[in-house]
């Protein structure tokens, strides 16, 4: 689950400037019902990557019939649904399709700025708040857009998944809101500044490596690059892997099958993994890695 809460400053003639709540609860069902007169709004997030496949040497692949049957039967499913949706949710809908890339500013983490003559600052009064919160409370991703909008996702250190509460990001929220009112009435930065702040997100991305070692406990989706036997160019495969080892010297880690749906399925429906899935290893250079991000099991 991913929380998120936006705040948009609404002037007023008669008394002292009110905010807007929008609170955000991407969820991973799709399409679900347009929700009228609610303060929040549901947004459904699908992920981008296509489901990992691993070698049919190490598990079956399942009958092409089926997944032909299956893909069909899909995407008369999304089309019903995306005529359904109106212009607005659709919108919404594709820019959560954007391809994730580490540092990207948002599901990638990092920072993104706008090049405005204000994003600067704005970034360092977020970095302050921070610091108020004891270093508990971290900038994940901060990105800046033309339109004097600015979207955070915190994460909090002491949790072991790195997911704030939503009362973490109420306080955050405030406190930054605070700041930028001030630095509105002292033109630092312009009027009327839209403030997203949400979560790192349930799979979010694994930055390599720095925090390969941090979420060893979980499972990871993984892209990683191969050099081709024929001509030696590089192609990329993918997968849903657990970390058994990682080695900073040699530059290496050596990874094995998530005991997951979706790997458990390709050896037979209903089946658990058998003994040499559980004792196969994959080894990757970490500078093959192209995406690792967390997989959640849903």
């Amino acid at each position: 689950m991913d929380f998120s809460i936006s705040t948009v400053k609404m002037g007023s003639c008669y008394g002292p400037p009110c905010y807007t709540l929008k609170l955000s609860f991407p969820i991973f069902v799709y399409p679900l019902p347009q929700l009228p007169n609610r303060s929040f709004i549901i947004h459904a997030k699908k992920n981008p990557q296509s489901e990992p496949i691993l070698k049919p040497s190490i598990v079956q692949e399942v009958s092409a019939v089926v997944e032909e049957e299956e893909e069909l039967l899909f995407d008369d499913f999304e089309d019903e649904a995306l005529m359904d949706a109106d212009d607005s949710f659709e919108d919404e809908y594709v820019d959560e399709e954007a391809e994730l890339y580490e540092g990207d500013g948002g599901g990638g983490g990092g920072i993104s700025l706008a090049g405005t003559w204000w994003d600067k600052t704005a970034l360092e009064l977020a970095e302050e708040v921070c610091l108020s919160f004891d270093g508990d409370l971290q900038i994940y991703a901060f990105k800046t857009l033309p339109n004097s909008t600015i979207k955070v996702r915190i994460e909090k250190l002491s949790n072991k998944s790195g997911s704030p509460s939503m009362t973490d990001i109420e306080l955050f929220s405030a406190a930054y809101r605070a700041r930028l009112d001030e630095a509105e009435l002292a033109t630092s930065i312009p009027d009327n500044i839209s403030l997203e702040v949400s979560s790192p997100g349930l799979e979010r991305v694994v930055r390599v490596p720095l925090e390969l070692d941090r979420f060893k406990d979980r499972n990871m989706y993984v892209r990683y690059a191969t050099e081709g036997a024929e001509n030696g160019s590089n192609t990329e495969t993918d997968g849903i892997f657990r970390l058994i080892s990682l080695d900073l010297e040699t530059n290496s880690c050596t990874w094995g099958i998530a005991d997951v749906r979706v790997n458990r399925e390709k050896a037979g429906k209903g089946r658990p993994l058998s003994k040499k899935q559980r004792e196969w290893r994959l080894e990757t250079p970490i500078d093959s890695l192209r995406l690792v991000r967390l997989y959640s099991d849903l």
